[in-house]
């Protein structure tokens, strides 16, 4: 009794009254467990067996509610990541959506709609213009490789691009200057499909560097086709050279410019949407206004997902020249 620390008196008398003491323990990984009784008849072997399997069912339970916790814990840090990387998700999609233009440019001769729809995870896009003191329109649309973090910031810098040099902007030169400077940042496989046009008093001149192909309806045709000038997307190779295509455009004339998020919507089936829908569906709007087309272009879109989320941000933006 002098290893039993704090016994009462009350207790020694007792145990010291006791004909004997019997008493069976099981030793587990994390549990103890025993049984007494003060008669001093040892317990038999069936007892013992039947203690040592409850006891076996109580360390499995035990272990099972250890790895629970564990798991808990786990679930809890995961979670705690994913709530932050969704956090920085959200706000560089912030950080994009506020590198868009606020208001659309307004001139007498140009009637312009846009339509953006980003991805739930940050995508590229990109839209901006400007117009010089001329009358000179200068809009460009762009779509970053890649999702995330990476591809906003590559908004960010197009955007810093577009505001130190648009007080005078030479198109082959702008792409020719930014391929470059992204090209020696060194930032791996990331880079910038980008297209660009001027709209002048009298014609317009293009280029594009990897984005899909302007889609341009002329009134007088009632047809509506490709205007191709593919080149490489910013970043994919130090001095390449940027070409520029002019047209001669006429009133009633429309453009569609856009992202590949547009054409590469998927409905239930894992069928694109395709540029030959958009020309087609494009084409039988086309005498509208800008709005309305784009509008007409966005239900078309909705229809076709039928209610899928996009993977992918969608962007056009439609230009009729009144």
């Amino acid at each position: 009794l002098s290893y039993v620390p704090g016994l009462p008196e009350a207790s020694k008398d007792f145990y010291l009254s006791c004909p004997g003491l019997a008493a069976t323990t099981v030793l587990l990984e994390n549990i103890g467990l025993y049984i007494e009784n003060f008669s001093g008849i040892p317990y038999t072997d069936e007892e013992n067996n039947t203690l040592m399997r409850f006891g076996k069912v109580f360390q499995q339970t035990y272990t099972r509610f250890l790895d629970l916790q564990r798991a808990e814990t786990q679930n809890n840090i995961i979670q705690a990541e994913n709530d932050r990387k969704t956090k920085e998700l959200e706000d560089a999609r912030q950080l994009q959506l506020s590198m868009l233009p606020k208001e659309l440019p307004q001139l007498p001769n140009l009637d312009i709609a846009v339509h953006m729809k980003t991805a739930t995870e940050v995508g590229g896009d990109y839209y901006d213009f400007n117009i010089d003191t001329n009358g000179t329109l200068t809009f460009v649309v762009g779509d970053a490789t890649g999702h995330g973090m990476m591809s906003g910031m590559m908004v960010s810098i197009m955007k810093s691009f577009f505001i130190s040099n648009k007080a005078n902007i030479e198109l082959k030169q702008f792409f020719e200057n930014a391929n470059n400077s992204i090209k020696d940042m060194h930032l791996g496989r990331l880079m910038m499909s980008f297209m660009g046009i001027q709209i002048k008093s009298q014609k317009l001149i293009a280029t594009n560097a990897g984005m899909p192909s302007l889609i341009y309806f002329r009134n007088k045709s009632q047809k509506a086709g490709e205007f191709v000038s593919n080149n490489l997307p910013l970043g994919a190779m130090k001095g390449t050279k940027y070409l520029l295509k002019e047209i001669i455009y006429e009133k009633g004339d429309t453009l569609l410019l856009m992202s590949d998020g547009f054409a590469e919507l998927k409905n239930k089936n894992k069928e694109q949407y395709g540029y030959p829908r958009i020309i087609e569906e494009f084409r039988s709007v086309a005498y509208k206004n800008s709005d309305a087309i784009v509008e007409h272009l966005k239900n078309s879109a909705l229809q076709w997902i039928n209610g899928i989320e996009p993977d992918d941000d969608v962007t056009f933006v439609v230009i009729k020249i009144m």
